[in-house]
């Protein structure tokens, strides 16, 4: 009898230990995957369509509508160093006739973490510019050639033919989470838009992104962002001279600030973003040499024309299309 007893125990047992193991996943042994080769190469390309091109809070477009479009081949050296040399084109509208610039940089992009380093120098092309001057010398009786004395702006501004410049720069970009990212940025060129003046640019930049479920499942993703900028400057040549500054003024430092929202879906981009700078309507109009400022209210001793309002808020919306090779192609 208890042999019996002894037995249907062991029976039941060994039925329970294999219910409890049939409750467990099973081992599925898979083959594993092939290795994929590390493809260094991408390339990153897009264009845009903007209402108004405005850099550092002036208007490169006279307030009307401007394209843009880039092409970056890209070398990652590791997955933390990046090299990369591009063009970008965006159609303006200078005071010199200037109707494009042309973009040429390149640069070196390490990344430590969370921080996001870059490095590099930004060349700016303005090519099919005219000389206004009005005059066959400058303010110090240099001579200026028949071109720059033939052409003449009716608000007496004037502006070189070439206005072309280059700039190096360093920036970085703390990650902070998936929502939050901090930047800042630092640009020095010897020669700004030519003027024979130093030019130094430093901002801070912030990033706030929704998470992606705001929308559900639309796919469209938010983000709001701006930036806080200041401007210094050196003094000009000669040739942007006035009667109280013969050899060259000094123009105006000033600060500059955006703030805007933008909504994605896939590659596109809609940026809808607000501008403004701190800058008066007679410095403003001295540093740019706006074709389109009147009045004679805002003379100062750098500024003998008219006053600018180029320099003041500017709301611009801008619709973006950005594609890498490896992330949206391959």
């Amino acid at each position: 009898m208890n042999k019996t007893i002894l037995s249907l125990a062991a029976v039941l047992a060994i039925g329970a230990g294999s219910a409890q193991a049939a409750d467990l996943p099973a081992k599925v042994y898979k083959k594993a995957p092939p290795v994929v080769a590390f493809d260094p190469w991408d390339v990153a390309f897009g264009a845009a369509i903007m209402s108004d091109y405005v850099f550092r809070g002036i208007p490169q477009s006279n307030h009307n509508p401007s394209v843009t479009a880039y092409f970056e081949p890209r070398y990652n050296v590791t997955k933390d160093l990046q090299l990369y040399v591009g063009t970008s084109f965006e159609s303006i509208s200078f005071t010199n006739r200037a109707a494009a610039e042309v973009d040429i940089y390149g640069g070196i992009r390490p990344t430590f973490g969370a921080f996001a380093f870059d490095f590099g120098v930004w060349g700016y092309l303005y090519p099919g510019g005219t000389c206004y001057y009005g005059a066959a010398a400058d303010t110090a009786g240099n001579p200026l050639g028949a071109e720059c004395a033939a052409n003449a702006l009716l608000n007496g501004n004037v502006m070189k033919k070439d206005v072309s410049f280059y700039e190096g720069y360093a920036k970085v970009t703390w990650t902070v989470n998936d929502m939050f990212a901090i930047g800042v940025n630092e640009f020095y060129s010897p020669s700004f838009l030519n003027t024979g003046a130093w030019g130094n640019y430093a901002s801070v930049t912030g990033k706030f992104t929704a998470p992606s479920t705001l929308f559900g499942a639309s796919g469209v993703g938010m983000y709001v962002s701006g930036e806080y900028g200041h401007q210094w400057f050196g003094r000009s040549d000669a040739f942007y001279g006035v009667a109280a500054f013969p050899t060259g003024i000094k123009y105006a430092d000033y600060n500059t600030w955006n703030i805007g929202v933008g909504f994605t879906y896939k590659v596109f981009t809609l940026d809808l973003r607000y501008s403004d700078t701190d800058l008066s309507k007679a410095n403003c109009n001295a540093f740019t040499s706006d074709p389109t400022a009147g009045g004679i209210a805002n003379q100062t001793a750098i500024n003998v024309g008219p006053g600018s309002s180029w320099c003041g808020p500017t709301f611009i919306a801008k619709l973006s299309a950005d594609v890498t090779l490896q992330s949206n192609i391959k």
